[in-house]
């Protein structure tokens, strides 16, 4: 089998460094985004001492040129892009229409959507040229199922990337394109700290995973080139359920 190429964005923790590991240990090489150049370079650091290939690529994908910089540099070093594990996500402890704050929410879109856009953007043509690759945009619960408390900007950025989702297989999957989007329930991660009120070790002990998460993405990643995984919802078991 020949060297495959994944770029993950938000690399740097929970399910995205989660993946990167996942995705290193099963021979992919893999291209490490997100903002904090220290981070990235722990979790290289960590797949390389294992034998793995890392590329640290530090980005903020809210910035199309920064986006398309990366692409170019990671083609450079590391070859074309098979596929990508876009996992930047952005909320705010202001979740309610009544204290909603605008440039808040206009940060959150920009991570949360059109970060994800930038980024097929930039890997797109090359995918369609090869005839494949495989795009897996980690969403959430709350964008499969509204979820109140999951706030305006999060939940409706979320909820969008499912019909880009389907779009992009509708009209790329007859050039070798897949597309996934996958839908996590409650993940134990730093992701929490950014809820309104944070969650405790017991909350925390029923929630899935950063690496349960991180084997749902291997899958899809792994999955014959002719399966084409649309949706994914992964919740945690109920605890205490006959």
């Amino acid at each position: 089998m020949s060297t495959r190429t994944l770029w993950l964005t938000g690399a740097g923790s929970g399910m995205g460094r989660a993946s990167a590991v996942a995705a290193a240990r099963a021979g992919w090489q893999v291209a490490l985004s997100g903002r904090r150049r220290e981070v990235l370079g722990e979790v290289a650091a960590q797949i390389e001492a294992h034998g793995g290939t890392a590329l640290v690529v530090p980005l903020d994908v809210t910035d199309p040129e920064a986006v398309a910089a990366a692409a170019a540099l990671i083609k450079q070093e590391l070859g074309e892009v098979d596929a990508v594990v876009l996992s930047a996500g952005l909320n705010a402890k202001h979740r309610a229409w009544s204290d909603q704050d605008l440039t808040e929410f206009t940060a959150i879109t920009g991570t949360n959507l059109l970060g994800p856009v930038a980024v097929i953007d930039a890997v797109l043509p090359a995918m369609r040229e090869r005839r494949r690759g495989t795009v897996v945009l980690i969403s959430s619960f709350a964008g499969w199922r509204t979820s109140p408390s999951a706030g305006v900007a999060y939940s409706a950025t979320k909820t969008a990337l499912g019909p880009l989702t389907e779009i992009l297989n509708l009209q790329q999957n007859h050039h070798g394109i897949r597309a996934c989007h996958l839908c996590p329930g409650d993940v134990d991660s730093d992701f929490l700290e950014q809820r309104p009120e944070v969650p405790g070790d017991a909350d925390r002990a029923l929630m899935l995973t950063a690496e349960d998460v991180a084997r749902t993405v291997m899958f899809v990643l792994e999955s014959p080139q002719n399966v084409v995984i649309n949706e994914l919802v992964v919740t945690p078991a109920k605890a205490g359920q006959a």
